[in-house]
């Protein structure tokens, strides 16, 4: 045509021009070199060539070419104008719309309803169901399109009063309609209506049964879901892509591996297993339900892998316990985005590797990746376990510097981490700073004060929390109990317990009279905490056996201990720290055979105490001490001021206790092996690197014993420093030579 001049023939280049456009395998600027050969296009030409630029995606072209039309007086039509406003609606300009709703009340094109619904869509899709809804009710003629388009507006924005209105109203309820109202009730969490209005339908297709189906998913119902696609099945109607991935999300929340697969096979047998959105879903799916192999195959095998095919192997393995297989796969990608940063973050925060942790934290700072509230939360999870205060500050800092939104699980983990270090001011700053306090919020603040001896404050959130309308669950009630608890408020105690289930319908679980227990023993009413536990209505559990049995030894009474330890030991023969308080029974009586049979049953089943340890953050590293340690770097200069702190404590008064020792050995030896204790280590390596005034920091994985907690008070008075110990227990403030739980620990 080109070498003939037939080109130029207006008929003859309008059909070659529509051929080229219609042929998706041709390029569109082919079509447009074809569309400047034309001398004088007429608007059907141009028409053609403005379609082409919207399919392709070129709304501005589109735009661009109605200018050129213009400028060139070419003719314009009833169907350039719908062109030019869904150019606007893909762009969301409604500023670009409004002006060619002006060109088209100008060109007296306002009339005709193809222009009309292309309008109504517009400001549907732009938001505007003001200016949507007044087009639509002045439409002298309203056919299926614009009771659609107005319906999808309201089905947008969410609006169900509205919707149901003109869905009320439509004269043929078509099924495009009730798919988009099934649709929004189900996103409303107005499932029944949804389900009456699939019930009703006469006629279905597959995005009904895929409409209703996602949304059983979405609600976390799962079963309904699996048993809606069944019965879609069984009526012959094919699946689509979105059907299956809603499915295999359904089966991974249900761990029902075995339907999963069948899902996968009739996938395949449908010809999409290709397709990257499935290939994701059956990796996640495969590696949620422990099949980890199965997905690993599936991504070996996949030609089509996005960043979610990747993120989706990694949690995959991290489910699976294989952090090793996670950090390999992590590290060999080319391309990391912030979920692959955070997915491998909080794998090692859930794994309890909480060095890694913060070391994999830093890493992903140092690549300008910049973290999001997730991965924040597990990152001050970790700085909680490992007492990195210096670092939670930073973390906090960085929050404010980069205006990050602290939502409630942010801002209640950073609570968390504040009580968990021992700064209460520092939690309730962040507390009072939140705008959304959810009952988790109030749980951290009630049992951080409480953890942290400032129990009367605690038990004032507590009311505080009811006069603002939170309602208290279980969680709360383990605070609360644990508060009286730590301060030995028996009388306050039991009324707590009592008002559960009589005032707010919260039946006492096994943490409930576990408090109940710990509280009535601490206090020394041994023989009430026993009724109780013979009382309650579920079994005891060892921790509750456990708090009677520590009560015994605190107490002395050795009769209740050897038969409380002795039950213990044939319910969990493998815990360590049991063996341990019944040897140091058998110890106190000095009944030293007993004490040589429980070491040797404990050798014999192996069993290993383990061992106290101390941890202390300085310059923003985290050190670490055993009892009797001796490999840090500075283990001379900590032995230097061992010897310092024990020259001022003798000159106070201080002896060690060394029924804290019970072992057969001197009393030279026993006051020795007191003094290395891993919390004195950490004290007196907290002496020499923590310049003043700054608190000495410390976490220990045991129970304080009496002789630390009593040379923690005196080196307090004597070194003129705060010390801050956080034992399994609770927090214990020690300054000028006293103790935040008033001796009740």
């Amino acid at each position: 045509m080109i070498s003939t001049g037939f080109i130029r023939d207006t008929y003859a280049a309008s059909r070659i021009l529509k051929f080229s456009t219609d042929s998706l395998f041709i390029h569109v600027n082919y079509s447009h070199k074809i569309f400047d050969y034309i001398d004088n296009p007429n608007g059907f030409i141009c028409n053609t060539m403005m379609r082409a630029y919207l399919q392709r995606n070129q709304p501005q072209n589109t735009i661009f070419l109605y200018k050129s039309m213009l400028k060139n007086n070419v003719c314009i039509d009833n169907y350039t104008f719908p062109l030019l406003v869904q150019a606007s609606t893909v762009r969301l300009s409604e500023a670009e719309g409004k002006e060619f709703h002006n060109h088209v009340i100008q060109t007296g094109f306002g009339s005709d309803v193809y222009v009309k619904n292309t309008l109504i869509n517009m400001y549907a899709v732009c938001r505007n169901l003001i200016d949507a809804r007044k087009m639509f009710d002045e439409s002298p003629v309203l056919d299926s399109v614009s009771w659609n388009s107005i319906l999808a507006g309201y089905v947008q924005v969410g609006n169900v009063d509205e919707a149901k209105v003109i869905f009320d109203k439509m004269p043929m309820k078509n099924v495009i309609a009730s798919n988009s109202m099934i649709v929004l009730l189900g996103r409303s969490g107005r499932m029944s209506e949804a389900c009456q209005l699939f019930d009703e339908m006469m006629e279905k297709d597959v995005v009904s049964w895929t409409a209703l189906i996602s949304c059983y998913e979405q609600h976390g119902m799962y079963t309904q879901a699996l048993d809606l696609f069944m019965q879609m099945c069984s009526n012959g109607i094919s699946i689509d892509e979105v059907v299956a991935v809603s499915v295999l999300s359904a089966c991974a929340h249900l761990l029902v591996v075995q339907t999963g697969e069948s899902v996968h096979g009739l996938v395949i047998r449908v010809g999409f297993e290709s397709y990257v959105n499935l290939q994701n879903a059956l990796i996640h799916m495969y590696s949620t339900c422990a099949d980890v192999m199965a997905a690993q195959r599936l991504f070996d095998t996949s030609s089509h892998l996005d960043q979610i095919s990747w993120n989706s192997m990694i949690s995959g393995y991290l489910k699976c316990d294989s952090l090793e297989q996670a950090r390999e796969l992590f590290d060999s990608m080319t391309e990391k985005d912030v979920v692959s940063w955070t997915t491998m973050i909080s794998g090692y925060a859930q794994h309890d590797h909480f060095s890694e942790t913060l070391a994999l934290f830093q890493e992903m700072l140092h690549e300008d990746n910049k973290p999001d509230e997730t991965t924040l939360v597990s990152v001050l999870s970790a700085c909680t376990h490992l007492s990195a205060l210096d670092q939670g500050k930073w973390i906090h800092a960085y929050i404010r510097k980069n205006g990050l939104k602290v939502n409630s699980i942010l801002g209640t983990t950073l609570l968390d981490m504040y009580m968990k270090c021992g700064c209460v001011e520092n939690a309730l700053e962040v507390f009072n700073g939140m705008e959304e306090k959810g009952v988790s919020s109030w749980n951290a603040l009630i049992l951080g004060l409480a953890m942290n001896g400032q129990v009367e404050r605690s038990l004032d959130m507590f009311q505080k929390m009811k006069e603002c309308g939170v309602t208290p669950n279980e969680v709360t009630f383990v605070a609360v109990l644990g508060a009286c608890r730590h301060m030995g408020l028996v009388d306050e105690g039991r009324s707590y317990f009592n008002a559960m289930t009589r005032h707010y319908n919260v039946e006492p679980n096994i943490k409930h009279y576990g408090c109940m227990v710990d509280l009535l023993a601490r206090a020394g009413l041994l023989k009430e905490a026993e009724t109780l536990i013979d009382s309650m209505p579920i079994a005891p559990d060892v921790a509750t056996w456990g708090a009677l049995l520590g009560a015994c030894r605190k107490h002395g009474n050795s009769e209740m201990g050897e038969r409380v330890g002795r039950k213990l030991l044939e319910l969990q023969p493998d815990h360590d720290g049991f063996h341990v308080l019944l040897s140091n029974i058998y110890a106190s009586k000095g009944n030293w055979d007993s004490v040589l049979d429980i070491r040797v049953a404990m050798t014999r089943q192996g069993v290993v105490k383990v061992p106290g340890c101390s941890m202390i953050e300085a310059n923003g590293a985290v050190h670490e001490f055993l009892a009797g340690d001796k490999s840090h770097s500075q283990i001379n200069e900590i032995e230097e001021m061992l010897a310092e702190m024990e020259k001022r404590l003798k000159i106070m008064g201080y002896a060690p206790d060394t029924d804290e020792v019970l072992l057969d050995i001197d009393e030279e030896e026993k006051e020795s092996t007191l003094f290395r204790h891993s919390e004195k280590l950490a004290i007196a390596y907290g002496l020499i690197a923590i310049a003043p005034p700054t608190p000495i920091r410390i976490i220990k994985n045991l129970r304080i014993c009496s002789d630390c907690h009593a040379a923690a008070k005196l080196i307090s008075k004597a070194f003129d420093r705060e010390i801050v110990v956080r034992d399994r227990h609770r927090f214990h403030h020690f300054k000028d030579g006293s103790c935040s739980c008033m001796e009740f620990w």
